[in-house]
């Protein structure tokens, strides 16, 4: 991708309503400033995480050590640890009071694919970002990348809109996966046919 030719997401981008941001995220490119090069990666799969209104969401409990970069600013990095064994991506959104996330489920590899397999051996290039947790262990990532800006033009995490946004047709809206409280709410959003999509 000739990141000359794109548009750096800003934080305004992600002071809007969490399902808006999750939906509107479909389509962007994620780039990661990897020691060894960049990877940049197509967002194919993401859910909304409302605020403390959202049983669902880790802010409903109130501020803890762990959520805490929830409460402030959006376009922040949040990532958590989940069975003590998987570490998730998401990406503060709306407005400080609101303390709410988009997850990153799943994206499609375009570029560093090779550094990537570094973390996944073995596995075929569509793969290896479906799913949150294997999105961050080919990644990389850990809980150092806790609360950094994803807005800044010399952030480690970027995000860009390149090209039209997909159709409405284009964009499949369900339910969430693997939780226990409000599981009926349609706020999981994929590409249809994209092969980072980590289930359908």
């Amino acid at each position: 991708m000739d990141l000359e030719n794109v548009v750096l997401l800003n934080q305004d981008f992600f002071c809007r309503k969490t399902d808006v941001v999750a939906r509107d995220l479909l389509g962007k490119y994620l780039v990661y400033h990897h020691p060894q090069g960049d990877i940049v990666a197509m967002i194919a799969e993401t859910e909304a995480y409302m605020g403390a209104g959202d049983a669902a969401c880790h802010s409903a409990v109130g501020k803890t050590k762990r959520n805490c970069v929830m409460f402030g600013e959006a376009g922040r990095s949040y990532l958590y640890r989940i069975y003590g064994v998987h570490t998730c991506y998401n990406i503060t959104t709306d407005m400080e009071d609101e303390a709410a996330a988009v997850l990153i489920r799943g994206m499609l590899a375009v570029g560093g694919i090779e550094l990537l397999k570094e973390n996944r051996p073995g596995v075929a290039a569509e793969k290896l970002l479906q799913g949150p947790g294997n999105l961050c262990r080919a990644m990389g990532w850990d809980l150092s990348l806790n609360g950094l800006s994803v807005c800044k033009k010399d952030s480690r995490i970027r995000l860009f809109a390149a090209g039209k946004p997909p159709a409405d047709s284009e964009i499949v809206e369900t339910t969430r996966v693997g939780i226990s409280k409000e599981k009926d709410a349609l706020l999981r959003f994929y590409l249809k046919g994209n092969p980072g999509v980590s289930r359908k």
